[in-house]
Formats: C-alpha cells, structure tokens, sequence
C-alpha cells in the first residue's frame, strides 16, 4: 500500500484551496493500492488556509521541537502540523503502508526541499514534518518529481 498526498491526485487540498494534480503519479498508481491524505487537514487546518514555512530548519527539527511552523500571518501553527504528521503516521501504519509519494516543497510533505521561512519564495533543501516523522518510522519518502 502506498500512501499518496491527496492534492497530487486533484483533490483540492492546498493552502490556497486548489490542487497539484499530477498525471505522472496517477499513471503510476493506476495498477497499485494506495491511500490519499493531507496531512495538514488531518492536523485540523482549514482549507483554504494561510501559506505556511518552517522556520530556518526543517521537519525534523519541528518533530524534536528546535524550530516552529508559521503561518504569513505570524500564527504558530506546529502544533497542528505534528498532529497531521501522526495522524499520518496511524493512517500509513494501520494500511501497513512502505512508501509515500508527497507533494515536494510542502512543509509537511516536502522530501527534499522546503520553503526556507521568510514567505519569499526561497526554497532550501530539507523534509517537511510528515516526511520526517514516516522516515523516522521506517516509511520511504519520494516527490512526485521522482516519479518516472
């Protein structure tokens, strides 16, 4: 079973209330099993919502409680971003899931790049707060830009 971020498969879940469809990953998928989610709805934000960036660090710095996530109105949103990331968690372990396919520069899903904080459009290299959690928990992590 293959955990996948919802918005890759047209589900308008992003922060702006629209989707990042991706045809690549759905051709991938049309002869496997798998699951959607989005971990920041799983966290309890709304969607439409607003933009969010992990500050200076990354993922894993948020799970060990060194960095904050924050909103572009100056709101501290780690807490539900941690939630989505277990949520995530349960869900992957309860479907006994290996592989995820999230959406890359997400601060929850971003497996190898993020936005760097400072809302400029900057991004750093880095995982987001699911990303590191599932990694953390054995579950391999690729982008749909890993997707051939």
């Amino acid at each position: 079973m293959i955990l996948v971020s919802a918005c890759l498969l047209g589900i308008n879940c992003k922060y702006n209330g629209d989707n990042n469809k991706n045809e690549k990953v759905e051709e991938y998928l049309k002869d496997k099993q798998f699951i959607v989610v989005c971990p920041e709805q799983l966290g309890g934000l709304s969607t439409p919502r607003n933009p969010s960036e992990i500050i200076r660090l990354d993922g894993k710095a948020v799970i060990e409680g060194k960095t904050s996530v924050i909103s572009n109105k100056r709101l501290d949103v780690t807490k539900k971003f941690k939630q989505g990331a277990m949520e995530t968690l349960k869900i992957a372990k309860l479907y006994g899931c290996k592989k995820a396919i999230l959406k890359e520069g997400s601060p929850s899903c971003g497996s190898s790049c993020i936005y760097d904080g400072t809302f400029t459009g900057k991004k750093v290299p880095g995982e987001g707060v699911t990303t590191a959690l599932l990694r953390q928990n054995g579950i391999e992590v690729v982008s749909e830009k890993d997707i051939i």
